[in-house]
This record gives structure tokens, sequence and C-alpha cells, in this order.
């Protein structure tokens, strides 16, 4: 039985901590969200990232959501990986540059509990990270040539 049609897109962005960008993939910091307790998934681990408003791109979304969730600005955004979570939502992935000095990111507070910094394999062995990062995180940890994607 083929499954229907996702119903909605959303677009999540992965970027490493500027000073890790010289370092082996799996050693890199990433952005990760601990999400408000008053969203979907509340204090949930993630990426940042959200639905596609209006006629944005996937790309539009992705700076857009980091922008409103973590108050940061990106460059070097490129498609690295998408996937359609169980809840039939399709994800457009995104390796981006952060240009905003990290010590100036001020999350919005009735989106984002917390920023942290954490490894791949830290927030994959999180037991509080969302479920859609799951595919992701278990395809960049099991194969070097998609972990050549977030260089």
């Amino acid at each position: 039985m083929k499954s229907a049609e996702p119903t909605r897109r959303g677009a999540v962005v992965v970027a490493a901590h500027p000073d890790d960008l010289r370092k082996e993939i799996l050693d890199r910091r990433f952005l990760v969200i601990r999400r408000s307790s008053r969203v979907i998934a509340p204090r949930r681990l993630c990426f940042p990232g959200g639905g596609l408003e209006g006629n944005e791109t996937p790309e539009e979304a992705a700076r857009r959501e980091f922008r409103e969730e973590v108050g940061g600005e990106l460059t070097a955004v490129r498609a690295i990986w998408e996937n359609v979570t169980p809840w039939n939502v399709h994800l457009d992935w995104f390796r981006a540059e952060i240009v905003t000095p990290v010590t100036q990111l001020v999350f919005d507070p009735a989106e984002v509990e917390e920023i942290l910094w954490l490894t791949l394999r830290e927030l994959s062995g999180a037991p509080d990270t969302l479920a859609s990062n799951s595919p992701f995180l278990t395809g960049i940890l099991s194969d070097p040539a998609r972990r050549e994607s977030l260089r």
C-alpha cells in the first residue's frame, strides 16, 4: 500500500559552531535547541527548523526559522538530506554556516528553552531527542559518504 503524499513541508538547519569548522565532522559541535514547553513536542532536543509558510522555498524557510528561533543569520545554505516523517511531513535538511557571532544569538522563549552545542553522537544518544531527527542522525553517523555533506 502506497503512503499518502506528504501534507506539510518543513526545513531543518544543521549548523556547526564556527570555531569547529576545521574539525572532523564527528568532533564538531552543532547548534541544537531544546524546544519550549509551549510548543508541539515540548522540551525535545532538535536542530532548528519548522514549516514552510506561503510560497516560501525550503531554503527560505530554513533561514527564516533560524532567525525566528535563535536570532541568527546564515550563509552557505545548501541541501544535504530529505525525508518524510512518520507523521507525513516532508523535511528538507540544510547545512549552513552561522554568520551571527554565537555570543549574540538570542533564542525566542516562546519557541526555544535553550541553545546547546552538541556533537552528532551526543544528540543521537540523548533520550529526549526529537524522533524526526533520528533518520538523519543514523544516516550521517553510519555512512562516512553522507558525513561528507556536512563539510
